[in-house]
Order: structure tokens, then sequence, then C-alpha cells
């Protein structure tokens, strides 16, 4: 029996500011920047490991049930999966496979709604978007290197 924490984050080109200083009587004016966002869905494994896909796409209810499907496939054994109440897991689309995916031994058990605490991977997510990677712009193909690096030197 196997634990996996599951949940998504996104990356930006520029990630947000999180403080930030003024001279009293002066405005702050912060540049608006838009770009792609690099979106991960993972799961923390109560083994240790961590499986993680790489999205350029939106997170959908019919992505998520593939994720789903790959980390089942991974894990190879009775796996009880630990997550929010987003609207991409509990879509009414994802239901026929989410009985697939039991009927091969996967769980699903939603966390109270409003409690990140409760997912060990959130605590994974803060710090890889607000720690280990460096507050910089960067281009698209940068981005990707800069999350690939810190999820394959995860463990």
């Amino acid at each position: 029996m196997e634990l996996a924490y599951v949940d998504e984050v996104g990356f930006a080109q520029a990630q947000p500011n999180r403080s930030a200083w003024t001279p009293v009587g002066e405005r702050h004016m912060i540049e608006a920047r838009r770009g792609k966002r690099l979106n991960v869905v993972g799961a923390l494994l109560s083994s240790g490991g961590l499986f993680a896909v790489k999205l350029w796409e939106t997170m959908t209810a019919m992505l998520f049930a593939g994720f789903l499907g790959l980390l089942a496939e991974h894990v190879g054994k009775p796996l009880i999966v630990i997550l929010d109440n987003a609207s991409v897991h509990t879509a009414k689309a994802l239901r026929p496979y989410l009985q697939l995916l039991q009927e091969q031994g996967l769980t699903l058990y939603f966390l109270p709604p409003y409690s990140p605490e409760l997912n060990r991977i959130e605590k994974l997510w803060h710090k890889m978007k607000y720690e280990w990677l460096a507050f910089k712009a960067r281009d698209i193909q940068t981005l990707e290197e800069d999350v690939d690096t810190v999820l394959q030197g995860f463990g």
C-alpha cells in the first residue's frame, strides 16, 4: 500500500514578488508581465519518491485522469491518493475513469476544503517556487530547465 499526496503547481517566467520597498511618498509600480506558464502535476509518495508530469497546457479533468493512470502504473501496487477538492479532481467527466482506476487498486481520499496544510506536496511546491528557484525573468527554455533540475534532484 502506498500513499500519494497529489496537487498541481504553476511556474511563470517571472515569479510574483513576495515583497517590495518604495520610499515614502512615492507610488510603487509593478510591471505586469504575461507569459507562458509551465504547470506540474505531482505525487509525493509515502515511500519518499516524487512522480511528476510537466504540462504547457492548462490542467483539465481529462489530463488529470491521464496523470492518475500513469501514477497507478508507476507505483504498481494499491494506492491511496490524497488530494484537495479542485474542480479538475471532482469533475463528473472523471467518474468513468475513476471507476476503472479503482478496479486497479487506486482510492481517492479528499481533504477537507481549505486545508492545504494537510497535503504534504503543498510544502514541496512552496519551497520549490519561492526558495529553490531563483526570482528572475527567464525565457521559456530556462524556466523548464530550472524546474527539471529541481524535480530530478528531489529525493
